[in-house]
């Protein structure tokens, strides 16, 4: 019985595990790792490092832009407010026009 408890416990685990994967975007900036709670369950962008990149390219990416990189890279001190602001908006006018 113990053995079937054992599979059972590591099926939960490796499925915990991958529920986080999912869930979580873990966003690298400089040697610190920092979690951002996704929109919706998928293994897109679950890892991704700011490292080397510009703010533009972080904030073109939709999914990361809509579950609030640019307030973390606030947060951290790599954007300013102002930048923030200038693209959000250049993002919400652009999903404006798709329509």
């Amino acid at each position: 019985m113990s053995q079937v408890l054992k599979k059972y416990l590591i099926w939960a685990v490796l499925g915990a595990a991958f529920y986080g994967l999912l869930s979580y975007h873990f966003i690298i900036i400089g040697h610190s790792v920092n979690l951002l709670k996704k929109s919706e369950l998928s293994l897109n962008y679950t890892f991704y490092s700011t490292n080397g990149k510009r703010n533009r390219t972080m904030m073109a990416i939709d999914e990361l832009r809509d579950d609030g990189i640019g307030e973390l890279l606030m947060e951290k001190g790599r954007m300013s407010e102002a930048e923030y602001n200038k693209y959000m908006e250049k993002y919400a006018y652009e999903e404006e026009d798709d329509y």
